[in-house]
């Protein structure tokens, strides 16, 4: 009696753990159906290079620079500088002209504007935008581009570019003068330059400020743009090589300019290297988002590298463009 009872235990005790672990198992594929059931799907919108130019021109890209369609535009004022943040792009020009896409460059709207000077360029950092133009005009907006202050300048000269870099905004213009703010544009110091030639635009990358200018100047900071130092250029010093436009990317810096000259740096700034270019028209601005620089000037030029990250800016091809007008300003949104 007892060995019937001792087998049918162990009977009942190998069933059990048969059930136990077949459910082990259910339990599992269960959870990695739900993990990949979870998998949040990418519904953001696409990345896109926007453009501006003269007569209000805006030009949109939804393929990486490769091809551009025209964007209806409020304005037939000239747009000088435009770019991207909190989901919102800023455009701005001649008469203080102020315009702002919502819904990632597919269509724009005036904004009032706190000046009737021109405006020439536009940054984005820390929740504000910043704009700066003609006489040392400075405007400021804290709610996405839909309303705009006047910020106190100091200095009367045209302010022509602007960035944003660990919390310093900082402005470049003519006779090389130089612009900072540390508390989100509402006021500004000059900074020291190292040129009284006219610089043109500025940006920021690896700590690093780099801003350039009319005969090739280059001027670099790296204390945060307390003080900047001239960088010897490849470009001469002819005013036919004035560089009017810099970006950053993927540990790189492009210039570009009159007649088509693009130039490069690997090393932060310190030096520059000539780049083979496939325009000689002259190029107003540049900028760069997926592993792609794209360059812009007169006549709707379009110019555009994709080394992949591997020797970016290091090669270049013309680009596909919707317009003959002079475009300005580029930006991507990141």
């Amino acid at each position: 009696m007892k060995s019937l009872l001792s087998w049918f235990v162990l009977v009942v005790s190998i069933a059990i753990l048969i059930s136990s672990c077949a459910k082990s198992d259910d339990s599992k594929t269960a959870s990695t159906a739900s993990t990949d059931n979870t998998t949040p799907t990418d519904t953001t919108a696409p990345s896109v290079f926007v453009v501006v130019g003269t007569l209000g021109t805006i030009v949109r890209s939804t393929d990486n620079g490769s091809s551009f369609d025209n964007v209806t535009s409020p304005t037939a004022n000239n747009l000088k500088g435009v770019t991207f943040g909190n989901k919102t792009f800023v455009g701005v020009g001649f008469s203080g002209n102020i315009v702002r896409s919502t819904d990632n460059g597919s269509s724009f709207d005036n904004v009032t504007s706190p000046t009737a000077t021109d405006l020439n360029g536009v940054t984005f950092g820390n929740d504000t935008f910043v704009g700066v133009g003609g006489s040392g005009n400075i405007v400021r907006s804290t709610d996405n581009g839909a309303s705009w202050d006047n910020a106190s300048s100091p200095t009367a000269t045209n302010l022509n570019g602007v960035t944003f870099g660990n919390n310093i905004l900082l402005g470049v213009g003519d006779n090389g003068n130089i612009v900072r703010s540390t508390d989100n544009g509402a006021s500004w110091d000059n900074a020291t330059s190292p040129t009284g030639n006219h610089l043109r635009a500025v940006t920021f990358g690896n700590e690093i400020f780099v801003g350039v200018g009319y005969s090739g100047n280059i001027v670099r900071s790296t204390d945060n743009g307390l003080s900047f130092d001239n960088v010897t250029s490849p470009t001469s010093s002819s005013t036919a090589n004035r560089l009017t436009g810099v970006a950053f990317g993927t540990n790189t810096f492009v210039a570009l300019g009159q007649s088509g000259y693009i130039v490069r740096s690997t090393d932060n700034g310190a030096s520059w290297d000539n780049v083979t270019s496939p325009t000689a028209n002259n190029l107003k601005g540049v900028t760069f988002g997926n592993k792609t620089f794209v360059g812009i000037g007169l006549s709707g030029n379009i110019v555009r590298s994709t080394d992949n990250g591997l020797q970016n800016g290091a090669s270049w091809d013309n680009g596909t463009s919707q317009t003959t007008n002079n475009i300005n300003g580029i930006t991507f949104s990141e």
